[in-house]
């Protein structure tokens, strides 16, 4: 799948994928509001990150994306009413490349505090909710959220992994 000015859907989810054409190579596509889209979700940057990534450009480090698109996803669908659907943009950064994944909803309210992790306060390990944000924060080089037309986009940036030396397979 590389980014074409096409819009169709995905074989796997049946979602709509766009390419952007303009700028930088972006993957837009729509999930559903449910938890379904988490898995989604975590594939679709797998792919788009695996795909879109050149030749002399590596993109980011795909774990660290799924993991922190999983965690923004599953806020979407937890924090905001309705059953509006949840857009995920990927886009290859470029030089020194990486990326930068949104997910936009329909809800104007912001995503609640971006804590930075503070080292001298222990965490609690029975605590199950209010990680996500501080994970988001403690992996990526920026993160933060905007509004939008429609509502506000939160997104996270990771920077490029470095090519290995040598040919690749």
């Amino acid at each position: 799948m590389s980014p074409a000015p096409a819009s169709a859907p995905d074989p796997r989810t049946g979602a709509a994928a766009v390419f952007e054409v303009s700028g930088p190579p972006a993957w837009r596509t729509e999930l559903p509001h449910t938890t379904a889209a988490v898995p989604i979700a975590r594939a679709l940057v797998r792919t788009a990150l695996t795909e879109i990534e050149g030749p002399e450009q590596a993109a980011a480090d795909c774990d660290t994306a799924e993991l922190l698109t999983a965690e923004l996803v599953a806020n979407a669908v937890q924090h905001t009413p309705g059953d509006s659907p949840i857009e995920l943009v990927v886009e290859l950064l470029p030089a020194p490349g990486g990326c930068q994944i949104e997910v936009h909803d329909d809800h104007p309210a912001g995503p609640g505090e971006m804590p930075c992790p503070d080292p001298a306060v222990p965490v609690d390990p029975w605590q199950e909710h209010g990680r996500g944000m501080l994970l988001i924060r403690a992996l990526s080089s920026d993160c933060g959220h905007r509004p939008t037309a429609h509502g506000k986009a939160v997104w996270f940036t990771l920077p490029a992994v470095p090519l290995p030396a040598g040919p690749r397979l």
